[in-house]
């Protein structure tokens, strides 16, 4: 499967719609995320059960706003809608399929069980 573009109205669907979701925040005037395109497309080959996308963050800038990004490129690996993973800065092959395999080998069961304590922490956090 190729990367897809994904903007501000497509992008909760597509998470929706996906169990195991990656998404690369880039722009064309940025070297390392030039650099780091062939590596992404070539995992979106080798990886068909897996979406590949890919932000726009010149064009997309509210997206990118609202996803916290301040570097690019910055990859993010959601599973299940659950952001579990995001890093700043262009991966080389061997660490991006460390982190598919990484990202598809999770427990969701637990990930779900822990996302879950946080909220309730957080909901006891701000009645105290």
């Amino acid at each position: 499967m190729s990367t897809i573009d994904v903007t501000d109205t497509t992008f909760a669907d597509t998470l929706a719609a996906n169990d195991v979701v990656l998404v690369d925040f880039w722009a064309d005037w940025c070297g390392p995320c030039k650099q780091f395109a062939p590596t992404y497309a070539a995992a979106s080959e080798k990886h068909p059960d897996v979406v590949f996308a890919k932000v726009d963050t010149e064009a997309e800038q509210q997206l990118s706003a609202a996803a916290g990004i301040q570097s690019i490129p910055t990859l993010m690996a959601f599973r299940e809608g659950v952001l579990v993973f995001s890093q700043p800065g262009a991966l080389p092959p061997a660490a991006l399929e460390q982190v598919v395999t990484a990202v598809k080998a999770l427990d969701m069961a637990d990930v779900h069980r822990q996302v879950a304590e946080q909220k309730a922490a957080a909901v006891q956090g701000s009645e105290a």
